[in-house]
């Protein structure tokens, strides 16, 4: 499979250090560095549409997006995953033609523009196999993307759970981007692009603290970068599959990252 959009969103990496305010160590899934990536390219708003107190969780949506009275008028559709509890202004979206989920206040964001949303939910796509399903769930893999070359490019990256409102898709981080991405993993499983890999016997691994579990959901967290800046952020949700394991939004930036927070 083609990793399309991912050149859509590169750009170079910035170094930072993570800090919870109430002491918590923050690490990548998958033991790489804490590495974050601010992306340029694509970029969302929003404007009211709809009344606040109807749900549009499952709905389609589209929008048009202008980063600042300099960028040109973007044109995005896409599907509403999630009303994110601890700030129910939040959604998170998957766009169409994008791998990585957004997370956008869509009826507060001035760079939305003549947002839409259409009545009743998506069809729910449901998996063939839900056995596959299953086993994927909080695991290591090796998922394959085809380089412009035609040669394959491998990405380590770790399941997270079924996508919300699109069962037929799944969520998952990679060691060289910690951000939350969506895609089909049972078919690229079955298409040979994806590799199940056996869970870690790292010994520091399996004695990991739980003590954090169940704790840090809505908890602020701040990070300094590279040059001494600042930047805030929420934990929005945990990962059952893998409790250890948070998704963060900063304030600044519409994607969402994915770290494991280890108690110091």
């Amino acid at each position: 499979m083609k990793r399309d959009s991912y050149s859509d969103f590169s750009c170079s990496e910035d170094h930072q250090r993570l800090i919870w305010l109430e002491q918590v160590t923050f690490r990548g899934v998958l033991g790489g560095r804490s590495v974050m990536k601010k992306k340029s390219s694509h970029k969302h708003q929003c404007s009211p549409a709809a009344s606040l107190s109807e749900s549009i969780v499952g709905c389609r949506i589209q929008h048009k997006w202008k980063e600042d009275v300099y960028s040109p008028v973007s044109r995005w559709t896409g599907t509403v995953l999630v009303q994110v509890s601890v700030n129910p202004s939040l959604y998170l979206i998957k766009y169409d033609g994008v791998d990585c989920v957004y997370g956008l206040e869509i009826f507060k964001d001035q760079r939305v523009q003549n947002l839409e949303i259409f009545p009743g939910e998506i069809a729910s796509f449901r998996v063939s196999d839900t056995r596959l399903a299953d086993q994927l769930l909080g695991r290591p893999v090796v998922h394959l993307f085809e380089t412009e070359d035609g040669s394959k490019d491998e990405w380590r990256g770790l399941v997270l759970s079924r996508a919300p409102s699109m069962p037929a898709w799944f969520f998952i981080t990679y060691e060289k981007d910690p951000m939350l991405y969506m895609y089909q993993l049972t078919q690229d499983y079955k298409d040979g692009d994806l590799r199940i890999l056996p869970d870690s016997d790292d010994p520091a691994e399996v004695s990991e603290p739980r003590e954090v579990c169940d704790t840090l959901v809505g908890k602020q967290v701040e990070c300094e970068n590279k040059d001494g800046t600042q930047r805030m952020g929420t934990i929005i949700q945990q990962v059952q599959a893998k409790p250890s394991v948070y998704f963060i939004k900063f304030d600044d930036d519409y994607h969402i990252y994915v770290y494991d927070m280890v108690g110091s």
